[in-house]
């Protein structure tokens, strides 16, 4: 079974996670390859950039560059401007045309955030952010699509990014851009499936901490999870009622975000870890110092280790 197969499962957004499956890794998601001809436009936009909680989705759309007239008329938009009902409707409208539509997403698991930003040295969010970006467009290239145009939505140095993903592939007009997602139905298109993707991801969160049935650590729900911003009061509310001292929170948290390495320094207990690696040195140098005790002060004095060095 593939990567985006395991994770679509019979849930009723084929993007997110099934019923009853936990969040436990990254995983992509791609929808039938269309069929008509190319030369094809593809779209760029992301959704949970910001909050600590959850995965954060990068989504891309495409279609031909003969089909752009037929798009503007679909009534794709930055996913932030449009209900959620919209935005579920759209949705379908993406997934109603094959011959002509495709989209893929990249949810990148709140583990895989937090790992990334936690290692040294740390991968940060811009540099995971345009792994997921590079990646969903290799898959699409991979799959015999013609790309001859791509649009980015994106932050900061845009003409320096843009400047990048034209290098790493040759023959493709890059446009990025902030606010793409209005300016271009195609990233809006992208921007739909991103922020669809991510609610279902959100609204259906299945605790795998809540099934460890040789080991109950908890029993968290996301009854009041809030909008998963750090400024939202009732989001910063569920992060402290959630809070175990011990066993701190559960996986849908972001652990590399400030709000929550503060919060567990107020109110989980420290643990001091120390790996095999270091266990053995910290043994073989008490097993030194030991041995160093018993040597006379002469031998210590002439480094004499045995009697052959006399």
């Amino acid at each position: 079974m593939s990567e985006s197969e395991a994770a679509a499962g019979p849930s009723a957004i084929p993007s997110a996670p099934g019923p009853s499956t936990p969040l436990r890794e990254s995983y992509t998601y791609h929808s039938p390859k269309p069929t008509a001809d190319g030369p094809y436009i593809l779209g760029v936009d992301e959704a949970g950039r910001g909050p600590v909680l959850g995965p954060l989705v990068y989504g891309v759309a495409y279609c031909p560059v003969a089909y752009k007239d037929q798009l503007n008329e679909l009534g794709f938009a930055d996913s932030k401007t449009l209900t959620a009902e919209t935005r579920s409707g759209l949705l379908d409208t993406l997934s109603s045309d094959p011959a002509n539509l495709g989209w893929s997403v990249r949810v990148i698991s709140p583990q895989a955030i937090s790992a990334g930003m936690l290692r040294r040295p740390p991968t940060n969010l811009n540099q995971q952010s345009q792994d997921a970006t590079i990646l969903l467009i290799q898959e699409v290239l991979k799959k015999g699509i013609e790309l001859t145009e791509v649009y980015v939505d994106a932050l900061g140095n845009t003409a320096t990014y843009q400047a990048y993903l034209s290098s790493c592939f040759p023959g493709i007009n890059f446009t990025v851009e902030s606010k793409a997602d209005d300016k271009f139905k195609i990233v809006g298109a992208a921007s739909v499936a991103a922020k669809v993707t991510r609610d279902a991801c959100i609204e259906g969160w299945v605790f795998e901490e809540n099934i460890d049935t040789e080991g109950q650590k908890g029993t968290w729900d996301a009854e009041g999870l809030g909008s998963g911003y750090p400024s939202d009061p009732k989001t910063k509310e569920w992060l402290r009622n959630s809070t175990e001292p011990v066993f701190g929170l559960p996986k849908i948290v972001r652990f590399s975000w400030s709000t929550v390495k503060v919060l567990l320094e107020k109110e989980a207990k420290a643990v001091e870890w120390i790996d095999e690696g270091q266990k053995s040195l910290i043994q073989a140098f008490e097993s030194a110092k030991g041995r160093e005790k018993d040597r006379s002060a002469v031998t210590k004095d002439l480094s004499l280790k045995s009697v052959g060095m006399l």
